[in-house]
């Protein structure tokens, strides 16, 4: 079956940088576009990165300037680099993939990983 499992996530001061992971199995990974969500405490969950399964990123006004998303299609990767980190960051970082485009619907979700940004 298809899973999607994130890792890196962690305590960091406000300014500092983290890179996340996400490994996926059972699917045929390059056809995906993978995107990173954001659910900050008592918020809903949000786009805030993806790549395309042609290798184009979409930013978020939030992620512009701050965090990168790269792809390893032959280990079938996703990277979320977040540098200049903010205490809004704060919060459970899922990984997704989509045949479809960023704004579509996901068709599987990874369990999460949680960032915590100390100010």
């Amino acid at each position: 079956q298809v899973q999607l499992v994130e890792s890196g996530g962690g305590l960091v001061q406000a300014g500092g940088s983290l890179r996340l992971s996400c490994a996926a199995s059972g699917m045929f990974f390059s056809s995906y576009t993978m995107s990173w969500f954001l659910q900050a405490p008592g918020k809903e969950r949000e786009f805030i990165i993806g790549i395309s399964s042609s290798d184009s990123p979409w930013y978020t006004d939030s992620a512009k300037g701050r965090f990168n998303i790269v792809r390893d299609n032959a280990k079938q990767m996703v990277y979320l680099q977040m540098n200049k980190l903010k205490p809004e960051d704060t919060g459970v970082y899922f990984c997704a993939a989509t045949t479809g485009g960023f704004w579509g619907k996901y068709d599987y979700w990874g369990q999460g990983t949680q960032v915590t940004v100390s100010s």
